[in-house]
Protein backbone atom coordinates (compact mmCIF):
# COMPACT_ATOMS: atom_id res chain seq x y z
CA UNK A 1 0.00 0.00 0.00
CA UNK A 2 1.52 3.25 -1.07
CA UNK A 3 -0.13 5.81 1.06
CA UNK A 4 0.44 7.40 4.31
CA UNK A 5 -1.64 6.62 7.18
CA UNK A 6 -1.56 8.62 10.86
CA UNK A 7 -3.03 6.75 13.26
CA UNK A 8 -4.68 8.99 16.37
CA UNK A 9 -5.80 7.27 19.70
CA UNK A 10 -6.66 9.81 22.24
CA UNK A 11 -7.41 10.18 26.01
CA UNK A 12 -11.03 11.80 26.25
CA UNK A 13 -10.47 15.92 26.32
CA UNK A 14 -6.80 15.66 25.29
CA UNK A 15 -6.99 17.41 22.07
CA UNK A 16 -6.82 14.14 19.82
CA UNK A 17 -9.15 14.72 17.29
CA UNK A 18 -8.05 18.39 17.10
CA UNK A 19 -4.65 17.60 16.75
CA UNK A 20 -5.56 15.03 13.87
CA UNK A 21 -8.18 17.70 11.97
CA UNK A 22 -5.26 20.52 12.05
CA UNK A 23 -2.39 18.09 10.79
CA UNK A 24 -4.65 16.77 8.24
CA UNK A 25 -5.33 20.40 6.88
CA UNK A 26 -1.77 21.18 6.75
CA UNK A 27 -0.89 18.29 4.98
CA UNK A 28 -3.59 18.45 2.85
CA UNK A 29 -5.26 15.28 3.24
CA UNK A 30 -8.23 13.85 4.81
CA UNK A 31 -8.81 13.24 8.66
CA UNK A 32 -11.57 10.92 9.59
CA UNK A 33 -13.05 10.96 12.71
CA UNK A 34 -16.70 11.51 13.08
CA UNK A 35 -17.17 10.80 9.00
CA UNK A 36 -16.28 6.99 10.52
CA UNK A 37 -19.50 6.67 11.92
CA UNK A 38 -21.59 8.14 9.23
CA UNK A 39 -20.09 5.71 6.91
CA UNK A 40 -21.14 3.22 9.40
CA UNK A 41 -24.31 4.07 9.90
CA UNK A 42 -24.88 4.51 6.10
CA UNK A 43 -23.63 0.80 5.17
CA UNK A 44 -24.86 -0.58 8.23
CA UNK A 45 -28.74 1.04 8.69
CA UNK A 46 -28.51 2.37 11.81
CA UNK A 47 -28.20 6.29 13.21
CA UNK A 48 -25.12 7.58 13.98
CA UNK A 49 -26.15 8.19 17.53
CA UNK A 50 -26.67 3.80 17.93
CA UNK A 51 -23.07 3.70 16.49
CA UNK A 52 -21.26 6.02 18.39
CA UNK A 53 -22.91 4.40 21.52
CA UNK A 54 -22.26 0.99 20.67
CA UNK A 55 -18.55 2.32 19.86
CA UNK A 56 -17.63 3.00 23.34
CA UNK A 57 -18.80 -0.03 24.80
CA UNK A 58 -16.91 -3.21 25.18
CA UNK A 59 -19.51 -6.02 23.84
CA UNK A 60 -17.92 -8.64 26.54
CA UNK A 61 -18.83 -6.18 29.51
CA UNK A 62 -21.34 -6.91 32.32
CA UNK A 63 -24.10 -5.21 30.29
CA UNK A 64 -23.64 -6.62 27.19
CA UNK A 65 -23.41 -9.87 28.71
CA UNK A 66 -26.81 -9.54 30.27
CA UNK A 67 -28.83 -8.20 27.71
CA UNK A 68 -26.93 -10.31 24.50
CA UNK A 69 -26.00 -13.67 24.25
CA UNK A 70 -23.31 -14.43 21.62
CA UNK A 71 -24.17 -18.28 21.41
CA UNK A 72 -27.07 -17.10 19.07
CA UNK A 73 -24.42 -15.20 17.00
CA UNK A 74 -22.73 -12.11 16.19
CA UNK A 75 -24.33 -8.66 18.28
CA UNK A 76 -24.64 -5.78 16.84
CA UNK A 77 -21.42 -4.00 17.98
CA UNK A 78 -19.79 -7.41 16.36
CA UNK A 79 -21.72 -6.33 13.25
CA UNK A 80 -20.05 -2.61 13.68
CA UNK A 81 -16.75 -3.81 14.19
CA UNK A 82 -16.31 -5.73 10.95
CA UNK A 83 -17.90 -2.67 8.82
CA UNK A 84 -15.85 -0.24 10.25
CA UNK A 85 -12.73 -2.64 9.72
CA UNK A 86 -13.96 -2.79 5.82
CA UNK A 87 -14.57 1.01 5.73
CA UNK A 88 -11.11 2.10 7.15
CA UNK A 89 -8.85 -0.67 5.12
CA UNK A 90 -10.62 0.74 2.23
CA UNK A 91 -9.97 4.77 2.84
CA UNK A 92 -6.33 3.52 3.37
CA UNK A 93 -6.05 1.68 0.17
CA UNK A 94 -7.80 4.72 -1.19
CA UNK A 95 -5.36 7.77 -0.01
CA UNK A 96 -3.13 9.53 2.67
CA UNK A 97 -4.99 10.29 5.19
CA UNK A 98 -4.99 10.83 9.40
CA UNK A 99 -8.06 8.70 10.65
CA UNK A 100 -8.86 9.35 14.81
CA UNK A 101 -10.12 6.55 16.89
CA UNK A 102 -11.89 3.33 15.54
CA UNK A 103 -8.80 1.10 16.70
CA UNK A 104 -7.21 2.48 13.30
CA UNK A 105 -3.72 1.64 14.51
CA UNK A 106 -4.86 -1.77 15.01
CA UNK A 107 -6.83 -2.38 12.07
CA UNK A 108 -3.95 -0.95 9.50
CA UNK A 109 -1.31 -2.72 11.78
CA UNK A 110 -0.22 -4.99 8.83
CA UNK A 111 -1.84 -3.65 6.04
CA UNK A 112 -0.20 0.40 5.50
CA UNK A 113 2.22 2.75 5.84
CA UNK A 114 1.15 4.04 9.39
CA UNK A 115 2.08 6.30 12.00
CA UNK A 116 0.73 5.60 15.04
CA UNK A 117 -0.09 8.20 18.00
CA UNK A 118 -1.33 7.84 21.02
CA UNK A 119 -2.46 11.83 22.53
CA UNK A 120 -2.68 12.17 26.49
CA UNK A 121 -2.41 14.53 28.94
CA UNK A 122 -2.93 15.28 32.58
CA UNK A 123 -6.01 15.21 34.06
CA UNK A 124 -6.25 18.55 35.87
CA UNK A 125 -5.43 19.60 32.00
CA UNK A 126 -8.37 17.67 30.24
CA UNK A 127 -10.80 18.79 32.56
CA UNK A 128 -10.07 22.15 32.09
CA UNK A 129 -10.30 21.51 28.66
CA UNK A 130 -13.72 19.44 28.25
CA UNK A 131 -15.38 22.93 30.40
CA UNK A 132 -13.98 25.08 28.09
CA UNK A 133 -13.81 23.56 24.92
CA UNK A 134 -17.32 21.38 24.62
CA UNK A 135 -18.66 23.12 27.85
CA UNK A 136 -19.54 19.74 29.62
CA UNK A 137 -20.95 20.60 32.85
CA UNK A 138 -23.07 17.50 33.54
CA UNK A 139 -21.41 15.81 35.56
CA UNK A 140 -18.07 16.22 37.65
CA UNK A 141 -15.28 16.51 34.52
CA UNK A 142 -13.11 13.98 36.35
CA UNK A 143 -15.89 12.04 36.54
CA UNK A 144 -16.62 12.12 32.35
CA UNK A 145 -13.24 11.59 31.66
CA UNK A 146 -13.09 8.44 34.00
CA UNK A 147 -15.96 7.10 32.03
CA UNK A 148 -14.96 7.87 28.63
CA UNK A 149 -11.68 6.95 29.29
CA UNK A 150 -12.49 3.11 30.86
CA UNK A 151 -15.33 2.31 27.99
CA UNK A 152 -12.46 2.94 25.25
CA UNK A 153 -9.99 0.84 26.95
CA UNK A 154 -12.22 -1.87 27.17
CA UNK A 155 -13.49 -1.57 23.50
CA UNK A 156 -9.91 -1.44 22.58
CA UNK A 157 -8.87 -4.60 24.63
CA UNK A 158 -11.99 -6.31 23.50
CA UNK A 159 -11.67 -5.90 19.87
CA UNK A 160 -7.42 -5.99 19.52
CA UNK A 161 -6.47 -8.00 22.98
CA UNK A 162 -4.18 -4.82 23.33
CA UNK A 163 -4.16 -2.22 26.46
CA UNK A 164 -5.24 0.73 25.17
CA UNK A 165 -2.81 3.98 26.07
CA UNK A 166 0.02 1.32 26.47
CA UNK A 167 3.01 3.13 24.82
CA UNK A 168 4.46 0.10 23.35
CA UNK A 169 1.91 0.03 21.20
CA UNK A 170 2.30 2.92 19.54
CA UNK A 171 5.13 4.75 17.48
CA UNK A 172 4.88 8.12 19.67
CA UNK A 173 2.95 9.08 22.85
CA UNK A 174 2.57 12.96 22.84
CA UNK A 175 1.56 14.52 26.10
CA UNK A 176 -0.83 17.73 24.85
CA UNK A 177 -0.70 19.02 27.92
CA UNK A 178 3.02 19.26 28.30
CA UNK A 179 3.48 20.02 24.61
CA UNK A 180 0.35 21.84 23.81
CA UNK A 181 -2.06 21.22 20.67
CA UNK A 182 0.53 23.03 18.10
CA UNK A 183 3.57 21.47 18.89
CA UNK A 184 2.24 18.25 18.57
CA UNK A 185 0.44 19.09 15.48
CA UNK A 186 4.41 20.03 14.49
CA UNK A 187 5.53 16.70 15.54
CA UNK A 188 3.48 14.56 13.89
CA UNK A 189 3.56 16.37 10.74
CA UNK A 190 7.56 15.93 10.91
CA UNK A 191 7.37 12.74 11.48
CA UNK A 192 5.21 12.41 8.49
Amino acid sequence: MKNRIITISREFGSGGRTIGKKVAENLGIPCYDRELIHKIAQESGFAEEYIQDAGEYSPGGFLASALSNRSFGPTNEDYFWEIQWKIITELAEKESCVIVGRCADYILRDKADCLTAFIHASMDYRADRIVRVYGEREVSPQERLRDKDKRRAAYHRFYTDMKWGDAKNYQITLDSGKLGIEQCVKILQMLY
